[in-house]
């Protein structure tokens, strides 16, 4: 299957969205990129604007291998208030399927009450965190049953090439890895 689904909200932070996307579709992997809305292209925090290739509310679940959430407070709050984020974070958890998020995004996670015990992200977000264990800086990526979680961007590319790990396997990860000079993680 490997198709994953990567929603954009305004204000999302661009570095670990474009570092997701791009690795993850380096590695073979199916990536949709998605509005929460009808709006075809969403602006990062930091003006960069991406054009999406579906909207939210015609994801279909059962079609998917795992939702990766970018960070971005701007982002990260509307992904939070929004019902068909939360309703696929919930259903995904419930079928045992991939949940990643970076940065602000655990807080998405913890708001749809799917965050498990460990996580990790952008420090301070914790303070906003009501569950789970905060692990700080002890590593760039947390794994917890099917949650993955990093901490911001410049943990991005290790964070989307762990993802390839669990996906594609260990020889596509290290064949990536080494591909892209990326021997820090």
């Amino acid at each position: 299957m490997n198709k994953i689904l990567v929603p954009l909200a305004t204000g999302f932070e661009e570095i670990e969205a474009v570092s997701i996307i791009d690795v993850l579709r380096r590695a073979g992997i199916d990536v949709l990129v998605a509005s929460l809305d009808s709006k075809t292209l969403v602006q990062g925090a930091n003006g960069i604007i991406i054009q999406t290739d579906i909207e939210i509310n015609s994801i279909h679940v059962d079609e998917l291998e795992m939702i990766v959430l970018p960070g971005g407070w701007g982002g990260t709050y509307l992904l939070a208030d929004d019902e068909n984020v939360q309703s696929i974070l919930k259903e995904m958890n419930k079928k045992g399927k991939k949940i990643g998020a970076i940065c602000a995004a655990p807080y998405v996670l913890d708001r749809a009450g799917v965050l498990k015990e460990k996580y990790t992200c952008y420090p301070s977000v914790e303070t906003e965190i009501k569950n789970g264990n905060y692990l700080g800086d002890e590593a760039m990526v947390v794994e917890d049953a099917n949650i993955l979680t990093s901490r911001g961007p410049a943990t991005a590319i290790c964070f989307a090439l762990e993802i390839v790990r669990k996906i594609k396997g260990e020889k596509v990860y290290n064949n990536l890895k080494s591909g892209l000079l990326a021997n820090f993680c």
